[in-house]
């Protein structure tokens, strides 16, 4: 299916083009770039309201300012798509997030126009800060450094160490606060509240409009000048309102609040302030999911939908026969409120992925006891660690890649003080479309060299919800991580009784000869699979589901190095120090000897598609399983099969 962009668009193929438009065109522009986005997004998928939200602001951008030699940064880059089609990717934009095609994200590697690879919030600051000090010490006075932040991940601690910074140096960097009251789910914390004062102050908007309108009248110069205007109307803002001081108290001007959709103030406002030296911030106030209406209404579920009928608004889903497996973290949201019932200590924490993690679940219903603390991950684990020593047995839930960011605080908080924090990891392994941003691919290496830690993994459905009624019993003292992927489990019968789990205890799950499969979380399933595909080429390979990599299961390693002399390890974490690797010190500290091969994810990055394609790709997948069992069995396959 051809989507054929609008008269305008169609003949946009770089900033250069959109450069020979007069301003009143831009209107036009705006509206066939939502069009567009909107048409390729429902039929295609990938992320929705956000890039909506910002189109005006994408325009304006690429029209005044000189990219790519202006360097500009969108954080995260969920909101990036109108850039990407802007900057000779339209054609192939439908691309977006297919396997082979273009990233989600900015990407250094696809474009000159990407300055810098986003994917995590809050670095936008940073690194356009670091761009521009570079362009001042190469003497580069006049480059602009342009850095697209939202008010979600301002929250961020990495956010305010950068404007602090900034505002203690001469750079010329442009900090673009869109302000839309979001990240994927609600905004929260005092921030939000802030932003809205600033917002709704009658009296402070009415007498800078007021101010500036006069200032437009005046001659600008020997008498009047423009450090003369900055002094009046920053005297006026202190006057009428003190809750205009945050940034400016951090050193950086500060200009706004405009209405971030209306394309002509846009074009005007940083046409002015690219002739403004130094750190300074534009504060824009958009609605994400502008120009549809469903996604205005609910931004959190328009956030990325899937594939939809763009006249209908209805969602597209898969109908199913028969009852179909529960994806993990509906099984986390909903077995924490099971265990928090029977245990008045549980409590529950994520940063800002209330749905995601679905711990929404039991915000709704226990709103005293489960919080959303904003797009703070280190903070997430502190005040985790916090409420533990007070008894607390706390449900810190993070995706795996976002708890990278808070790998000091997991050490220095937790682990030395031994505090029985239970780290909930979701979308461990390839999680598919996101790309290499988003794989949960280290938290197994990165968890298992630290002291105290325990670190699990669940096959399905009823081992998950064992290994969280395990980590939260009065006799578990130590760190916790429970580590599962993306999707859909196994089981769609999943609501078992609970279970205590010996701390340290795999599975055997079936003996076999010579071959033994070990297998850390969800994959065994993969692995089980590969078993029963090579039932017909004579091999029984045993297979082991560890369950825990960090204590191993020692008594059943012994069992296993001693029964079998042939040994494949499945994981869908990084080979390199990973739970292969835990077997390999197993096997040489005791000095057995075996064939071993480890399958998991490579030493390699790992671009996007879906997680099916990815596996396939990296040789993880049931099929090529099967195909190491067969090899490791002498069994010769023919191809023409």
């Amino acid at each position: 299916m051809e989507i054929k962009a609008g008269v305008l668009l169609s003949n946009i193929n770089n900033p250069d083009d959109l450069k020979k438009l007069n301003k009143e065109q831009l209107h036009q522009v705006c509206d066939e770039l939502r069009q567009y986005i909107v048409d390729v997004v429902s039929v295609h998928g990938g992320h929705f309201g956000a890039s909506l939200g910002v189109v005006e602001l994408s325009v304006a951008l690429h029209y005044v300012f000189n990219t790519p030699s202006d360097q500009l940064v969108w954080d995260v880059g969920h909101q990036a798509y109108g850039h990407k089609i802007l900057t000779g990717r339209r054609d192939i934009f439908p691309t977006n997030r297919k396997y082979n095609g273009l990233s989600g994200f900015p990407k250094r590697s696809e474009s000159e126009y990407d300055t810098f690879g986003v994917g995590h919030s809050s670095t936008s600051i940073s690194a356009a800060l670091g761009m521009a000090m570079a362009s001042y010490y190469n003497g580069d006075k006049n480059k602009q450094h342009i850095a697209v932040i939202g008010d979600g991940a301002m929250t961020a601690g990495l956010a305010f160490e950068a404007m602090n910074h900034a505002g203690s140096t001469n750079s010329n960097v442009l900090i673009i606060l869109n302000d839309n009251c979001m990240s994927i789910d609600p905004n929260v914390g005092a921030l939000k509240e802030y932003l809205t004062d600033i917002t709704t102050s009658h009296t402070y908007n009415k007498m800078k409009e007021d101010v500036w309108n006069l200032l437009g009248k005046l001659p600008v110069g020997k008498t009047f000048s423009r450090s003369m205007a900055h002094k009046l109307t920053e005297g006026l803002k202190g006057m009428v309102s003190s809750s205009a001081n945050l940034f400016e108290a951090l050193n950086l001007r500060y200009f706004g609040p405009i209405d971030g959709h209306n394309i002509t103030k846009l074009v005007d406002t940083l046409t002015d302030l690219k002739d403004i030296p130094g750190p300074k911030i534009l504060h824009i106030k958009t609605v994400k999911g502008k120009g549809y209406d469903l996604a205005e209404l609910d931004q959190t579920k328009w956030h990325a939908p899937g594939l939809f009928d763009k006249t209908t608004g209805e969602i597209k889903k898969k109908v199913f026969d028969i009852p179909q497996p529960p994806k993990y973290q509906d099984v986390f949201g909903h077995t924490i409120i099971e265990l928090a019932e029977m245990n008045d200590k549980i409590m529950g924490i994520t940063p800002a992925m209330p749905s995601g993690s679905s711990l929404k679940f039991m915000m709704e219903k226990m709103p005293d006891r489960a919080f959303d603390v904003g797009i703070c991950e280190q903070h997430a684990v502190t005040v985790s660690a916090g409420l533990a020593t007070q008894g607390m047995r706390v449900f810190c839930n993070i995706y795996s890649s976002f708890m990278q960011r808070a790998y000091d605080m997991v050490i220095h908080d937790v682990a030395i003080q031994k505090l029985p924090v239970v780290f909930c990891l979701d979308r461990a392994g390839l999680v598919g479309e996101d790309g290499p941003t988003h794989h949960g691919c280290y938290d197994i290496a990165y968890m298992r060299c630290i002291p105290h830690m325990v670190i699990s993994a669940p096959m399905n459905e009823k081992e998950l919800r064992n290994l969280m009624y395990t980590s939260q019993l009065e006799s578990t003292k130590n760190p916790f991580v429970i580590r599962y992927p993306r999707g859909e489990g196994v089981m769609p019968e999943w609501k078992t009784p609970f279970e205590q789990i010996q701390i340290g205890k795999g599975r055997k799950l079936k003996d076999g000869q010579d071959i033994a499969i070990l297998s850390f979380g969800h994959i065994g399933n993969f692995a089980a699979t590969a078993i029963r595909d090579v039932k017909a080429d004579g091999i029984n390979p045993g297979h082991f589901d560890m369950r825990f990599v960090k204590p191993l299961d020692e008594e059943m390693l012994h069992e296993v190095f001693t029964k079998y002399t042939k040994i494949i390890t499945v994981e869908d974490g990084t080979i390199v120090g990973g739970f292969g690797s835990a077997i390999l010190e197993f096997m040489n500290e005791h000095g057995y000897k075996a064939d071993v091969k480890i399958m998991g994810i490579p030493d390699r990055l790992v671009e996007h598609g879906t997680p099916k394609q990815l596996y396939e790709e990296i040789g993880l997948d049931a099929n090529h399983i099967a195909g190491e069992l067969r090899s490791m069995a002498g069994v010769k396959i023919n191809m023409m099969q």
